[in-house]
């Protein structure tokens, strides 16, 4: 069995600023190399991975870019580039080219739901668009889900994927995540990751509904490492997403080898 966990992090606090960690007590607060999940993802049987930035700077980015360079089972970073100036997006779209896979913006950190939404930023993400390369959203209350809707009309080329669902509630049916993420599955271009999903006692309904929804070519599967540790173990993680999906070549594999060109 082939493997892809699509959402790993790596942070070193001594070479990046990561504001979202300042004042944080838990285990997170301090540097995760790649080097620790060695173990564990030999015994879930992850066979290839994708870096995903853990802040809004240069700095991580190109870390993450280092770190991938030195472990072959990294098949490439979904990565930070500066929406808001469209000329340098392009410009480093242009340098890092093929460990690129993907890109990423923290807008949950952001005091505007609709930051992707602004003019420069649709610029830029137009650029990602015409060279096919595809945009997490990384999205926590219905306003996000919402500007990814209307991100996919005002840049129909642009391929999302909406990281850890977008945070579902514990309670889905009748929610307003329910109806807004069926809006978001008639969307070719919207697809869905799942990861994150942690903080709930039972996976299964949530992902039997995103699957029911979006189809089994649109979804496709993270880890969340080393976020996922304050749920449980990593093999723990995995182990409650594989009862629910079993061992699906296209959902642990072949769906985000081709999203994100691996």
């Amino acid at each position: 069995m082939k493997l892809i966990d699509t959402h790993i992090h790596v942070w070193d606090l001594e070479k990046v600023e990561y504001s979202w960690l300042k004042g944080d007590t838990s285990i997170l607060n301090r540097t995760y190399e790649l080097g620790e999940l060695e173990h564990a993802r030999r015994a879930v049987g992850v066979t290839e991975g994708v870096l995903v930035q853990a802040a809004n700077n240069w700095a991580d980015t190109k870390w993450m870019l280092k770190v991938a360079g030195n472990y072959d089972w990294i098949r490439g970073v979904v990565g930070w580039v500066p929406l808001m100036k469209p000329s340098s997006t392009e410009g480093v779209l242009l340098e890092w080219g093929g460990m690129l896979k993907g890109v990423r913006h923290l807008i949950h950190n952001e005091a505007d739901p609709g930051w992707l939404l602004q003019e420069p930023v649709l610029e830029s993400l137009g650029l990602l668009a015409e060279r096919d390369i595809p945009y997490d959203v990384v999205g926590i209350v219905p306003e996000h889900l919402r500007t990814a809707l209307e991100l996919s009309s005002r840049v129909p080329g642009l391929r999302m994927v909406l990281d850890h669902l977008n945070q579902p509630p514990v309670k889905i049916r009748g929610s307003e995540w329910e109806g807004l993420m069926k809006e978001a599955a008639k969307c070719p271009t919207i697809h869905v990751k799942i990861s994150g999903l942690g903080r709930l006692e039972d996976v299964r309904p949530c992902i039997e509904f995103v699957l029911e929804q979006f189809g089994e070519d649109r979804c496709f599967c993270g880890g969340d490492w080393p976020v996922s540790l304050l749920a449980g173990s990593y093999k723990g993680i995995w182990e409650r997403y594989l009862r629910v999906i079993g061992k699906s070549d296209r959902l642990l594999y072949e769906n985000a080898k081709r999203f994100y060109a691996i």
